[in-house]
Formats: C-alpha cells, structure tokens, sequence
C-alpha cells in the first residue's frame, strides 16, 4: 500500500438521495489555499446547489480504498495512516493515532483522561466497546465538593483509563508491536511538530487565561507549553515536548505497567500530593478498563452500534432514533419548523431520562426498556404537534430546585474494513490544567462529570439524580458517544464528535442527515446542528447558516420554543463507505481543523 499524498476536493451532487460525489481536482496540500475558492466555484457551476456559505463548510474531504483515519490532527492522521501501510490493522492505527493526539493535540488527545473505543470486525466477531472511562478515586466522597468549587484543581481529577484501554484493545485485535505504535508519539514529543493555527489559537487561549497565569497549580503548564519567541504561539513554529517524549519511552519500553507503575506514576502521586489531590499509586495500580457489549438500535434499515453506559451516548441516541423513526422526517425539509420541532422534541425526552436513569453499570441498574420499540412509541405519542413541551412537564419524576465541550475524536477503517470510532477526553479544555510535573502531560478534571449536589436538579442544568452520584471506583457518566452505523452487517458509517452533552445531538443529526435525509457525508457533516438539554429549557440552534433555517426560527418560537442562536457545534470527523464501490470517504469537520488521511493500494 501507499498512503495518499493528495487532497480531494470534492463537488457535490446536491441531489437529496444517494451519497456519489465527483472529485474535480487533486493536488498537493500545499496548494489548496490558492485553488479552493476556484474549485468551490466550479462545483457551484457545475451543480447549482452549493451556497458559497456551505462550500466554505465542507470541511477536509479524501478519498481512498485502502484505509482511512480522520482525526483532529494530520500529524496524528498521518501516524495512523503509517501503522495501516505498514499492516497494522485499524486497531493499532487508532492506539497510535490517540498516542500521537496527546502530544499534537494536548487540549483533549491525552494519556491523562479517558474514554471509549468501539469496535467493529468484518469477519463475524461481535462488535464491541473498550470503556477506559476514568474512575473515581478510593478516597473520593459523595458530598467532597461544595457546588462553586472550581474543577480545575487536584481534587478533580479522576484516575486516567487512556492507557490500560489502549492497551485492552491492542491484546485483543492487535497485530503489531505495542512498541511500534507508541513510538511515533515518542518521536514527535521529542523532536517537535510544527504547529497549526488551529493549535496554536488553543495553546495562546489557556496561557492567556487569567487564572493560568496567575496560579501556581498551572506554573507547568506555562513551562512546558511556553512559546518559543517568549510571546505568542504561532502558526510554524515547532513544539517539542521532552518530558512528555520521556513518559512514552517508559511506556514503550515497559508497556501500559509503566504508565500505571514505576516512575510515571511516582510522578502522578507526587503531583497529587504537592496539590492536595485524591490519586494515589493503588488507584492507579488498580484500575481496568473493560469490554462491555455495544448499544444495538435499528433505524428502519440500518444497525446503530453505540457505547454503553457508563456512556450515555448509545443509549440515548439510540432511543432518540426510535423516537423519529415514528414520523416520516424524510417527507419535510431537514431544516423545516416540523422536522427541527420533532428533534427537540426527541431530545428533550431522552435527556430527561438520561438524568433519571443513567450511571455506571457496575454502581447502578439500567432500565432495559429504555431502547425498547414500545416504549419509543409511547414517547413520540405524548409529542404535541402544536406546541413544544415545557421542560417542567417531564419534571415529574425530579425533586426540582432553583460538562465542558472539549472532547475528540477519531475514525479508523482498514482495507478489511476493521472500524474503529473512538472518542476520549480530558473533560474540560487541556482538562484541570493541571501538567504533571517531570511527566509533561495535562490531566483530566472528570471528577466534574459526576453529579456533585446529590439530590438537586435545577432548571439551570445542573444534575443531581442518583444514578451518578459519586463513589469510590465508580466511572462517571459520560455523553461520549462513538458510533457505527451498518446495512446489511456492512460499516457504512462511522461517527462521533467533542461537545460535551451536545455530543448526543451531534452524533444523532449526523446519523439522520446520512441514513434519514440521504445527504452526502461532506454534506451531512456540514450542515448545521441542534441540541436541546432538556434543561436548561432552551432549543439551541448553531449559528453560521441562518439562511438555512428561513422562516423556521419564527415557526419554532410560535410553537414556544425558547430559541438561541449557539456557537458552533461539535466536530464530528467520520467516514462513509461508498455500498457499491467500498471506497472510503473520509470528512474532517472544519469546525476545529483536522484532517482525512486516506491509504491506497498498490498501484500495478
């Protein structure tokens, strides 16, 4: 095999049904600003149906036969494309892609956090979901945080699960070394990567902040994150992490026990110590990742593969699913006052019951009937079509009183066509902030992500149902949700996104545009998104395509939804497989940078 050079730009067709795009142009990277705005313009020409708006939006377009990673970082992409060259499968390309993530993209890519990992082989073999969500620590309380505090602190960080779920997923589908996959991080930390604006728009952005500047807790990270001209990140520069390089060698050299043991994690319990934290070496030495069987749902034709809790993800999209699937969406424009009413709808719904049933299954028993056809039936039933349903109403269940958006994620397919969605976190932007020290790597503040006032749920969208109240060892709840959608056993789709709680309605509208509204995936990924919480009581619309919502806004409101034009929404880097063809079509999300990196077969 030979990875792909080029970058497709890609026209669209613009017609409702069928996914076939036609590439118009392929040159070098280093070429596409000066010919994007040429190409955009032919495809507009050509087809009539692109907004210069939406050929803006299309986002990293590639396509290729032999493999595809799409991710947050073409660094990392390109790591990952390199292990699929060299015959790894998709699994040893995504640990290597999430390794390279934590030193190219340390604002979420992490060793320090958690997340989940789903799993789809072609060869029979059930898909499955590696949860590496962190946990709480053994000396954590129900009642240790009072409801200001700051969850940037050592108090707040959870015990790291990247690593061992890396690991548990490598023993089970891996093919090469561990040592082979770790090592490209280790390089990149030690000889440095030029940077993007992308990364370095985030980097000058925590430095920036006042309480990063100002605190001691953060003095590491401005040491380890300092610009090299003393003043501002910027575009070219190179960034060269030694400690961080230091920390994947031992991990190299003495597999995952070197994280969770040894020096490393000497250095995790110093930095606990030194800032009053919770983590101590046998929290680290004890925790598991585990494999836990996928959500199945069924949305007319097509199979939905999502995490399980303690994600809350598959559960809820899944059941959104259900839900919708009872209208006929596909009648009505996408963006139509109905269509976006029914989402909200949906959504509002399978919020609430988020908050009342969902936590860690190990801690907790989860309603069966929750992805239950019947019971989706009964949900759509008590939809008004008039009107929208004031939070409060479903409140009944609630003793009623007055998560961050960082997150990332990636898509990996290999010319077997292993798939691979993963999508992990370090909860907040670059998490606590929190760099442990001599270890060059940022911590998680996941801890925020339990409900941390047990008993009070306000109209404000604080959470403070049972099922994900605090204890020791217990993982909180996530809204992460990686997902594969199949047609007859086939991947075709393979999603996810940041966004905290909007990851749900991220993941949901990205399924319903591609399976619902047969658009394109460069389409579907492009178009503007919707999030309702349930509470707060408000129908979040993503700005930046107004003209797409018409006269819909005033529809909406009319029916009494509480409308609020939000900024952007997500980053959903996903992959299509063409049904007839299998070629793969790979879609980085402009809404964060990123990029597709597409692998070819050898060519005769």
């Amino acid at each position: 095999m030979r990875q792909s050079t080029a970058t497709d730009l890609t026209c669209l067709s613009g017609r409702r049904h069928g996914h076939r795009a036609f590439p118009l142009w392929r040159g070098s990277i280093g070429t596409l600003p000066r010919t994007i705005a040429i190409v955009a313009l032919g495809c507009m020409l050509l087809v009539g149906m692109v907004t210069k708006s939406q050929a803006r939006t299309l986002g990293h377009v590639v396509r290729a036969d032999a493999g595809m990673v799409v991710s947050a970082s073409a660094p990392a992409g390109q790591v990952g494309a390199d292990v699929l060259r060299d015959g790894g499968n998709a699994v040893d390309a995504a640990v290597a892609v999430a390794l390279a993530l934590a030193v190219t993209w340390p604002e979420a890519g992490n060793v320090g956090g958690g997340g989940f990992m789903l799993v789809c082989p072609p060869d029979g073999r059930p898909p499955i979901c590696v949860d590496y969500r962190e946990t709480a620590p053994a000396a954590a309380t129900v009642d240790m945080y009072a409801p200001d505090e700051s969850t940037r602190t050592h108090r707040a960080v959870g015990v790291p699960g990247t690593v061992r779920g890396l690991a548990l997923a490598h023993a089970q589908y891996g093919r090469l070394s561990w040592a082979r996959l770790v090592q490209p991080a280790e390089q990149l930390a030690r000889h440095g990567f030029i940077v993007d604006h992308h990364l370095a728009a985030s980097i000058n952005r925590v430095l920036a902040s006042k309480e990063t500047q100002s605190d001691q807790r953060f003095a590491e990270l401005r040491r380890v994150f300092a610009p090299p001209d003393g003043h501002r990140w910027a575009e070219g520069q190179r960034l060269v992490q030694p400690d961080l390089a230091e920390t994947l060698q031992r991990l190299a050299d003495g597999g995952p026990g070197a994280f969770y043991g040894g020096l490393t994690a000497e250095l995790i319990e110093a930095e606990m110590i030194r800032g009053e934290g919770l983590i101590t070496r046998a929290d680290l030495a004890s925790y598991e990742a585990r494999l836990r069987d996928v959500i199945r749902g069924q949305y007319r034709q097509y199979e939905i593969l999502g995490p399980p809790p303690p994600s809350s993800g598959g559960i809820a999209v899944v059941q959104a699913l259900n839900i919708l699937e009872t209208f006929d969406l596909g009648r009505r424009s996408r963006f139509s006052v109905r269509n976006l009413h029914l989402i909200a709808e949906a959504q509002r719904r399978v919020f609430r019951d988020r908050a009342l049933h969902l936590g860690d299954p190990d801690f907790v028993t989860i309603p069966a009937h929750l992805t239950d056809k019947q019971y989706a039936r009964e949900m759509a039933a008590s939809i008004p079509m008039d009107r929208a349903t004031p939070s409060l109403e479903l409140a009944e269940a609630f003793e009623m009183a007055d998560e961050s958006p960082e997150t990332t994620h990636f898509s990996v397919i290999d010319a077997d066509g292993l798939a691979v969605a993963n999508t992990y976190t370090l909860e907040a932007s670059w998490g606590s902030r929190i760099v442990v020290r001599g270890a060059g790597f940022v911590l998680n503040n996941e801890m925020g992500d339990f409900n941390w006032v047990p008993g009070r749920t306000d109209q404000h969208g604080r959470i403070g149902t049972p099922p994900n109240v605090i204890a020791p060892r217990k993982r909180m709840l996530s809204s992460m949700t990686p997902m594969i959608v199949r047609r007859d056993d086939r991947v075709l789709l393979i999603t996810g996104s940041p966004g905290g709680r909007t990851i749900i309605s991220t993941v949901l509208q990205i399924v319903l545009n591609v399976v619902e509204f047969q658009m394109d995936l460069p389409t579907a990924v492009a178009a503007p998104r919707q999030h309702h919480a349930w509470f707060p009581d408000r129908f979040d619309l993503e700005r930046g395509q107004d003209a797409v919502y018409g006269d819909a806004i005033a529809g909406l409101e009319e029916k009494g939804h509480s409308v609020r034009i939000a900024r952007q929404q997500g980053s959903a880097h996903s992959i299509w497989v063409d049904p007839q063809s299998g070629i793969y079509l790979g879609v980085a999300d402009e809404r964060r940078g990123g990029a597709a990196i597409g692998v070819r077969a050898a060519e005769d």
